[in-house]
């Protein structure tokens, strides 16, 4: 049986993948757009989404996932593909013993930058924040998409459980 959790994970790498697909379709002027309200750009919002589930994956497995993190420069669709990929590895690389124990104390982070402050916290944590935080800003992203009447993308759970089979349409027989 699948941990609810994998899936959820699963599912958001699906999202930045098929993100990824149409922001190929898309013009240097296009991924350069923005909306008020938003975190930036459309390249720097996916970039940000994919380097956010980096730390939280660094915080859940203890140890770095490559050298380096997604940062700045990387900021190339390209770029942003590899370390998708680098996520993907990370996620079940994380479930491959079996399901995390959601309450293991998480005392500190490879990434933790000189100065900052240390912080303790439950795994379930950072994993909630991987699931929400990706939700969010592929929300915004449509946002973007949509406010300058480019076509969107449906990255809800639904269709992502249509292409698994766990989710089809039942025809009524009388």
């Amino acid at each position: 049986m699948t941990d609810f959790l994998l899936r959820q994970m699963r599912h958001g790498i699906w999202a930045n993948e098929r993100l990824l697909e149409r922001c190929r379709a898309l013009t240097d002027e296009q991924l350069d757009l923005t909306v008020p309200g938003t975190y930036g750009t459309i390249r720097k919002t996916l970039a940000h989404i994919v380097s956010a589930e980096e730390g939280y994956l660094v915080r859940l497995l203890g140890s770095l996932l490559h050298e380096p993190p997604l940062r700045e420069p990387d900021l190339t669709l390209e770029g942003i593909a590899a370390h998708i990929a680098h996520v993907t590895n990370a996620v079940e690389r994380l479930f491959a013993k079996g399901s995390p124990d959601p309450d293991r104390v998480i005392a500190d982070t490879p990434l933790r930058r000189a100065g900052a402050p240390r912080f303790e916290m439950a795994a379930w944590a950072p994993a909630a924040q991987f699931v929400y935080h990706g939700i969010d800003h592929r929300s915004q992203i449509d946002t973007i998409l949509s406010t300058h009447g480019l076509e969107t993308l449906d990255l809800q759970i639904w269709p992502y459980a249509m292409e698994l089979g766990a989710s089809r349409e039942v025809k009524e027989t009388r």
